[in-house]
């Protein structure tokens, strides 16, 4: 075991735990198969430093949507797919015009691209995800008769290079370092979630995490929202909730939501935080 481990000691440590999670699988599956009577050792896997999730700000997000929209409507489109969907690169190259219904605003994610092949989304399960107004208003635009949503101009599958360059022009034209990464729009969809107050189980499902724990990092706030709350305490402005979480004043009445707001919104409102997405 300590011979494997150190063949792979050049491999990133998440690798190492996957090879580390195959071997243990196996010699599970040969003790109940009876090739072997017992598991000869047990297997530790390396400890996994979590990476920092990177992110736009609510502004350079929009800085680079601007940037995005003004290269071409294929780079409007990719970014938007990204930043207002969440959907990953895999799954933006695989995404076909069956997958939308332009009638109720929904994108159903279910079916990914790895090195040209076809397969399920990570998971192995679909998802449903709304579409923001101007990404289905860039979707009618684009509307073409072929059968992918997003294609090269020769008609052909776009892939991960094509996907890079149009990102690295979308962040030149808003003047920003062109590094063409792509999966910082994702973590960008998920940050935005968590700040306007959507549930963590809300976003699990957005973005189709098996694991509540993988949602959890996106619950914070940036440093210019968290600036926001504090000077909110400094005000005072903070609502009482009573055991039914229904706002109340300083006499301690309840105070009626205001017309087509639950108390959730209110309080997204008073942050200064706008939901992504309407009731």
């Amino acid at each position: 075991m300590q011979a494997l481990k150190g063949g792979l000691s050049d491999r990133s440590p998440k690798t190492v735990n996957n090879v580390l999670t195959v071997l243990s699988k196996a010699l599970r599956i040969a003790v109940d198969w009876k090739r072997i009577d017992h598991l000869p050792w047990r297997i530790r896997l390396v400890k996994v430093q979590k990476p920092q999730v990177e992110f736009y700000e609510p502004a350079d997000y929009e800085r680079l949507i601007e940037g995005a929209q003004r290269a071409d409507e294929r780079t409007q489109i990719l970014a938007l797919l990204g930043g207002d969907a969440g959907l990953r690169i895999g799954k933006i190259i695989a995404l076909e015009w069956t997958d939308l219904d332009m009638h109720r605003r929904l994108i159903t994610v279910q079916r990914a691209e790895w090195q040209g092949e076809i397969s399920s989304p990570k998971g192995g399960q679909s998802r449903v995800v709304p579409m923001t107004g101007r990404l289905a208003d860039a979707l009618e635009n684009h509307r073409n008769l072929r059968s992918r949503v997003l294609s090269t101009d020769d008609g052909s599958s776009i892939d991960w290079h094509w996907a890079r360059e149009k990102m690295a022009t979308a962040q030149r034209r808003a003047v920003m370092r062109a590094d063409g990464k792509l999966h910082k729009l994702r973590h960008t969809f998920g940050a935005r979630l968590a700040m306007t107050g959507a549930p963590a189980k809300t976003i699990q499902e957005l973005m189709g995490h098996q694991d509540l724990q993988t949602t959890m990092r996106y619950l914070h706030l940036t440093p210019q929202h968290k600036e926001a709350a504090i000077r909110l305490l400094e005000r005072g402005d903070i609502l009482e909730t009573g055991p039914s979480d229904t706002p109340r004043g300083d006499s301690g009445q309840e105070k009626a939501p205001e017309p087509g707001r639950d108390s959730g919104a209110q309080l997204v409102t008073r942050t200064g935080l706008e939901p992504m997405f309407s009731a």
